[in-house]
């Protein structure tokens, strides 16, 4: 057993928590609400996963949406 505390997750949150009903993705880091409420409970891996994909899903919000951010 270890004293140390567990090593931090790495997550794209900026603290714009803010859904787009038409895609149903986070303004703020394009991920979907099933995929932030079960952030933590995603091995490193998948969390990888989508955070390499999350650059491309910009392109699913209309930009005048995101012009408010």
């Amino acid at each position: 057993m270890t004293d140390r505390p567990p090593a931090p997750i790495k997550t794209p949150c900026i603290k714009v928590c803010v859904v787009d009903g038409e895609s149903g993705l986070c303004m703020g880091c394009y991920r979907a609400l099933p995929e932030v409420a079960g952030w933590s409970r995603l091995t490193d891996a998948e969390r990888e996963a989508i955070l390499a994909e999350l650059p491309s899903r910009r392109s699913r919000i209309r930009p005048e949406k995101l012009a408010m951010f």
